[in-house]
């Protein structure tokens, strides 16, 4: 393993540490909203509005503008100065803002017709449809904050600095706990007050971004301008990719249109179930392409393609030493974690039993949904945007074709079920063209097969425990250091490397 990579892991560990406090923040925000919102009809109209605003977010502040612009950034900051960096920087801001705010005053004006395209369903009962506009209408300018702070995570990361842009996301769960026990305790429609603490949220993720930036010397006053070249070059890269790096996404709102045709509670169903599939994707998946993107842009731009295939390969077989065993465990353990997390108030039995279903189909693809932000990072970093753009087409296709087959016979399970394979489409069709692109595959078979063997030996023993009343949840530390135990004994470099990094890091904390 070069320096490259072992950099890559101790950032990797940063955004990992500060991912996870977000998502134990994101289980407290998702089990006070499911008790103080349920699975009914409000719920369902807020999931629909909030998820419209964060595919957008996924399309431009996690998603394309991220990816897009660190390499052009980094590549101005080294050809023509910090000063230069920082007027291209401002440029995008300017036309960020210029075209969002044109796109959430369309969206506020239109919002019924927004809704019914997202959820055609809902057409069948005007309270739902126009509940889901009014939330739809409080909701949208979050992403106008929300691609702001994007751009400050893409600054942030190319200045090497991750804690910041990866702890910001905790602002948003402390505003849904907030706004909503406020809103239950008040007696308030708790979905408006949600709505209202979405967009609270976003701006606070942006206010707390600007001190970071003050200490490495970025300004946001300064000049700025329109015609800025290298915005215009980092637009030909963002504008073709925004479908292929946020291909999942895409799919997850795709089933909430199917979905908004299955009974009442659907939507809510595969909402909480995808949160759960989130927690190990966005604490290790995303810290692991996050780490990687800049030094794959600075490797692919001085043509040391060897260093470039190594990095690739680590930030991959990191993502499945984590995935792997995370797919195993969820799924021996839906039923049981879905009731403990959610299964009170007005989350009832038969809601626990449809979201665990949801779960174990969603988990299916949990390694593939892994994968495909650093294989998508790899080809942004070689300035090749149209081949994920077509990939990402066709598994869209794939999608919407299976989960019409499938809601017919397993309901809101075959949507996500259709999701999973998808994503698998996805990372296949990405890694067989890298390995012509780079001559070899990006994935290593002997490890691939260890993690699979480890992780299923670690989720049998999971599965065993499933029905103990509460033993279960105690055993989940025990299992999670058997499976490194025995990925130490297979000889995965993997787990010597994230005990290291993660070493390194609480080292850190206690000198300062």
């Amino acid at each position: 393993m070069n320096a490259e990579s072992r950099h890559i892991a101790r950032r990797a560990a940063t955004v990992a540490g500060a991912t996870l406090a977000s998502r134990v923040l994101g289980f407290v925000r998702d089990l006070i909203t499911a008790f103080a919102l349920g699975a009914g009809l409000f719920a369902d109209a807020f999931f629909v509005a909030f998820r419209i605003p964060n595919l957008l977010r996924s399309l431009f502040a996690e998603g394309s503008l991220t990816m897009a612009f660190i390499p052009t950034f980094s590549r101005v900051r080294a050809e023509e100065g910090e000063a230069r960096a920082q007027e291209m920087a401002r440029s995008v801001l300017a036309w960020l803002l210029a075209i969002l705010s044109v796109i959430t005053l369309l969206a506020m004006l239109f919002a019924p017709q927004v809704t019914a395209a997202i959820a055609p369903g809902f057409a069948r009962d005007p309270e739902l449809l126009g509940a889901t506009a009014d939330l739809l209408r409080i909701c949208f300018p979050f992403i106008v904050f929300i691609s702001a702070v994007g751009l400050c995570m893409g600054i942030l990361n190319a200045m090497d600095h991750f804690f910041a842009p990866a702890f910001a996301p905790c602002l948003l769960n402390v505003g849904f706990i907030l706004s909503a026990l406020v809103g239950w305790a008040m007696g308030w429609n708790v979905a408006y007050a949600l709505a209202w603490g979405v967009l609270a949220s976003g701006l606070a993720e942006w206010l707390f971004q600007q001190p970071y930036l003050g200490r490495l010397g970025f300004s946001w006053r300064g000049p700025w301008r329109w015609r800025d070249p290298a915005v215009m070059r980092m637009g030909r890269l963002m504008l073709p990719s925004i479908l292929g790096s946020a291909v999942y996404q895409i799919n997850l709102l795709l089933g909430t249109l199917l979905a908004s045709f299955l009974p009442v509670g659907s939507i809510s169903y595969l909402y909480y179930a995808d949160r759960l599939v989130q927690f190990p994707v966005g604490v290790f998946g995303l810290a692991v392409s996050t780490a990687a993107l800049p030094s794959l842009s600075r490797l692919a731009a001085s043509g040391k393609m060897d260093e470039f295939q190594e990095v690739i390969r680590s930030s991959m077989r990191l993502s499945l030493f984590i995935s792997l065993p995370a797919m195993a465990g969820l799924i021996a353990l839906a039923a049981p974690l879905i009731g403990l997390l959610f299964g009170r108030g007005a989350f009832g039995p038969e809601a626990v039993s449809a979201t665990a279903t949801a779960l174990v189909a969603y988990c299916v693809g949990l390694p593939a949904i892994a994968l495909v932000r650093p294989l998508v990072g790899a080809f942004y970093a070689l300035e090749n945007t149209r081949l994920p753009v077509a990939v990402a087409a066709l598994c869209v296709a794939v999608n919407i074709g299976l989960g019409f087959a499938l809601m017919g016979v397993m309901a809101h399970a075959g949507l996500a079920l259709a999701v999973s394979v998808a994503s698998y489409v996805n990372v296949g069709l990405l890694a067989w063209r890298l390995k012509h692109r780079l001559g070899q595959w990006p994935m290593a078979l002997s490890p691939t097969l260890k993690c699979a063997a480890a992780s299923l030996l670690m989720g049998l023993g999971a599965w065993a425990t499933a029905d103990t009343r509460y033993v279960w949840a105690l055993l989940i530390p025990a299992w999670a250091v058997a499976y490194f135990v025995l990925a130490r004994f297979l000889g995965l470099s993997e787990a010597r490397q994230l005990h290291e990094a993660l070493a390194r890091r609480m080292g850190l904390r206690r000198t300062q």
